[in-house]
């Protein structure tokens, strides 16, 4: 006869024994199996991981730490007594985990989320999300990119010969002049010449550049810049740095897709642009560095790595998030950055995404929930009264107080300066006269 104890958390049967009989020897007590950990880049203990992260102090990082293992060993997730290594930075996460909570209240109907990459490895060194409920929110379920997603046919734009005073002819209202002028990768014609799209403030048609276009984040400059590089070049580009939905479905090719039309979670933001900082090169995001059992390592997550921009491209993109951050009213970081608003048409969801050469992070602010689709507008965040949320209010707020926290005290990298002979000027577009 056997009972049960419970050890550790386990339930385990032991044999009980009777009066003048001894135990037989194949009736051992089973060994309890601890529950796996979770530890941070110093090896200190995060939290235990059991793969349900409904419960979990830190939603965000444990389904990351999920999702990663299931893609590499799904009996990972299932399996205890394992010691889960990320690079979490404790100094980074604090830094994030502060300035979401000064701006973010728990019982917040909006959800924040953040996420901090190191550019040149990939490894993500924070996460952190808040609001939804009382009890804290996921963001895996993402929200829409908004402006942000500008970076991606700029990008395409200097990489095929463009300059950053080359440019167009723009006004405050944009419709595509045919169905055929916007192809997406499947060749299929999306234009919509029934829709217009209208900049955030009116400021009468111009001459817009790449440069300019991009410091004011202006919607009809970036519609006519997809129509003229392309859409399948701009999605080509995203998915090159590393953008991808939440969802795992291939990203809509829309007409208005720099416009940030995909929903999107921190992570995959902050990715791409981290492949800007590292100057072109792509590192797929991980959190995971290795499993660890019995003091040896089961399954080890090295970088991936490849080369997806020519360097000088993305120091010419580099060179014109600098100003955008610049002239924004997060103004800077006091060194090297660079950054770009991510407001979402209607207000449907804000964020922010930039970098130094050290760090990249993207901070996100929106209904991840699905259904009805919600707008920040007349809305409270973290006590305070919103008639409407942009990407450099709240959400650029906790990128700027987060990041100067986590670099404060490490040593300032500059970027690699424009190639001002391949992108200064213009050459294919000039403003006329």
């Amino acid at each position: 006869m056997a009972v049960a104890v419970v050890l550790a958390g386990s339930a385990v049967l032991v044999p009980r024994l009777v009066s003048g009989a001894e135990p037989a020897r194949d009736h051992l007590a089973v060994a309890a199996v601890r529950p796996s950990v979770l530890v941070d880049v110093q090896g200190a203990v995060i939290e235990e991981f059991t793969g349900d992260c409904a419960a979990s102090r830190n939603a965000y990082l444990c389904e990351r730490v999920r999702a990663e293992l299931s893609a590499s060993d799904a009996t990972l997730v299932r399996r205890g007594d394992l010691t889960i290594r990320t690079a979490i930075d404790p100094r980074v996460q604090r830094a994030v985990e502060q300035a979401v909570e000064r701006h973010v209240d728990p019982g917040d109907e909006p959800v924040a989320a953040q996420a901090v990459i190191a550019p040149g490895t990939g490894e993500i060194k924070a996460l952190a999300t808040r609001g939804g409920h009382p009890g804290g929110a996921h963001h895996s379920s993402g929200v829409q990119q908004g402006t942000s997603a500008m970076v991606y046919p700029l990008a395409a734009a200097l990489e095929s010969g463009m300059r950053l005073d080359d440019g167009l002819s723009t006004g405050d209202g944009y419709q595509a002049p045919a169905y055929a002028s916007f192809k997406n990768c499947a060749g299929e014609s999306v234009g919509d010449p029934t829709h217009t799209v209208v900049n955030r403030t009116d400021d009468g048609a111009a001459f817009t550049t790449l440069r300019s276009g991009t410091v004011a984040a202006e919607n009809t400059f970036f519609m006519k810049l997809t129509e003229t590089v392309g859409l399948c070049e701009s999605v080509k580009m995203a998915q090159r740095l590393g953008l991808a939905r939440a969802d795992g479905a291939p990203l809509q090719e829309y007409e208005t897709f720099a416009l940030g039309v995909n929903e999107v979670d921190a992570v995959a933001v902050a990715s791409s642009y981290a492949t800007l900082a590292a100057r072109g090169r792509h590192c797929a995001p991980r959190v995971v560095t290795e499993v660890i059992a019995d003091g040896g390592v089961v399954r080890a997550f090295p970088p991936a790595c490849e080369q997806e921009l020519e360097a000088p491209v993305a120091d010419a993109v580099t060179a014109v998030l600098a100003q955008a951050l610049a002239a924004s009213p997060l103004e800077g970081l006091g060194r090297d950055a660079a950054g770009m608003d991510g407001t979402a048409d209607a207000f449907t969801a804000a964020g922010y995404a930039g970098y130094t050469p050290d760090l990249a992070s993207a901070v996100s602010l929106g209904f991840p929930s699905g259904g009805v689709r919600r707008t920040l507008t007349d809305v409270t965040i973290g006590g305070r009264r919103h008639q409407e949320v942009s990407g450099t209010d709240v959400a650029g707020a906790i990128w700027k107080e987060s990041m100067r926290a986590a670099l404060a005290g490490t040593p300032e990298t500059p970027f690699t300066a424009l190639d001002e002979t391949r992108f200064g000027g213009c050459r294919k577009a000039c403003p006329p006269g």
